[in-house]
């Protein structure tokens, strides 16, 4: 043992043992698998609590001590575990009225007990109501025009976050909440906070449903688009960016707003300056959404490097990624092939990666796709000196 404690039941256990037992129990779908006393077979809850049994602590410690000449080394004194109710009672003098320096103080204790690395601790946290907490306050904040403390709450507001149902209610009766954090990232804070008040908003838009994510006003968009347009603006802010660009496509006119606020260009010219494989995903993912509506194609096709930036990421990067640009071809040679867009893609070397990769040892879907997207225009493609002929007469159209 090397941190004993002591069960309801009388029965004394190692804490990470009892703890791994109870656990198994809780997450046991089956009822016969009910947390019980391994020794006494009598009901045990984690809620019940584990009891230091510092008696038997010492005599360990007392044990390791008379055997460090054979190579035993000294327990360190655990640490004592976070209580719930030592939780509620920071979180109620967050959300008191009575004193600013009060409320500063509870979320900086909060805070660091958000960022241990114990993950029961952020568990806790969440389970005591948190993430409601902390959104009160910054919702306070901003209602108030007083940015104190605001940073504390975002950084707990990311370690603790979980899509539950409870945190989606909470997004739904807080409808200010997106301005609240515009608010922020037009405020003077460091990048890190910022990125954790967008990590937030992204949270937001992935669990709110369709009626709130069509209220989006064209200025939020708008925003977003300024801040990934920003050099300063750090990488994984601008992932964060994307991911909530991608969440608000399918609600509304939101596809039209995205187009109207510039992100297609700005979508273009950063995946031509970047390297990451993740951000190249996620640009395809926007790219690949905004194009089934005729804004979204319109804007794509009048960037003189669209076209060509999808050839040349095909087969390069990621499976995902030649989803979305074959997604992406798709979308404009059905629905925007006219001849001057039909012999760009061919001039790109769009129509040898398609041919390429009905050749190449990849997902028989995308192979598939590539065939449909080449019958669309076989004619005009299977003229050009461009393309060798084998590449269209291997697989039947």
């Amino acid at each position: 043992m090397r941190d004993p404690v002591a069960t309801v039941t009388g029965i004394t256990y190692d804490r990470e043992s009892i703890d791994q037992w109870l656990s198994t129990a809780e997450n046991s779908s089956s009822s016969s698998s009910a947390a019980v006393c391994p020794v006494t077979k009598l009901p045990l809850s984690k809620s019940a609590g584990l009891t230091p049994n510092h008696m038997l602590r010492r005599l360990i410690q007392t044990w390791c001590i008379a055997n460090a000449k054979s190579g035993i080394d000294r327990i360190p004194t655990p640490k004592s575990p976070l209580h719930r109710s030592a939780v509620l009672k920071l979180i109620r003098a967050v959300g008191s009225r009575r004193s600013g320096a009060e409320n500063l103080e509870a979320l900086r204790k909060l805070d660091e007990l958000a960022s241990d690395v114990d993950d029961e601790n952020q568990q806790c946290l969440a389970e005591a109501g948190a993430a409601k907490s902390m959104i009160s306050y910054v919702m306070r904040r901003f209602d108030d025009g007083n940015l104190a403390g605001v940073d504390l709450a975002l950084r707990i507001l990311r370690l603790v976050w979980s899509p539950t149902a409870e945190n989606k209610q909470i997004v739904e009766e807080k409808p200010d909440l997106f301005q609240s954090i515009l608010w922020i990232l037009n405020s003077k804070f460091e990048d890190s906070t910022k990125t954790d008040a967008l990590t937030l908003l992204k949270n937001a838009v992935e669990i709110s449903n369709s009626s709130i994510l069509e209220k989006l006003k064209p200025d939020f968009f708008k925003e977003m688009v300024r801040i990934l347009r920003l050099k300063s603006t750090a990488a994984a802010a601008k992932r964060e960016i994307l991911k909530i660009l991608i969440g608000s496509c399918p609600a509304g006119r939101n596809k039209a707003k995205i187009v109207e606020a510039g992100a297609v260009f700005e979508a273009i010219e950063m995946e031509m300056g970047g390297k990451e494989k993740k951000t190249t995903e996620l640009i395809f993912s926007l790219l690949a959404q905004v194009c089934t509506c005729a804004e979204g194609r319109q804007e794509f096709l009048k960037h003189a490097g669209g076209v060509g930036m999808v050839a040349k990421r095909l087969m390069r990067v990621s499976a995902a990624t030649d989803d979305r640009g074959m997604c992406i071809y798709e979308s404009i040679a059905r629905y925007s092939g006219t001849r001057a867009v039909v012999g760009e893609m061919l001039t790109v070397g769009g129509v040898t990666k398609l041919c390429m990769m009905m050749q190449a040892d990849c997902d028989v879907y995308l192979k598939k796709k590539a065939r449909e997207i080449l019958k669309l225009h076989s004619k005009v493609w299977s003229n050009s000196p461009c393309i060798q002929l084998y590449l269209f007469t291997r697989y039947s159209r």
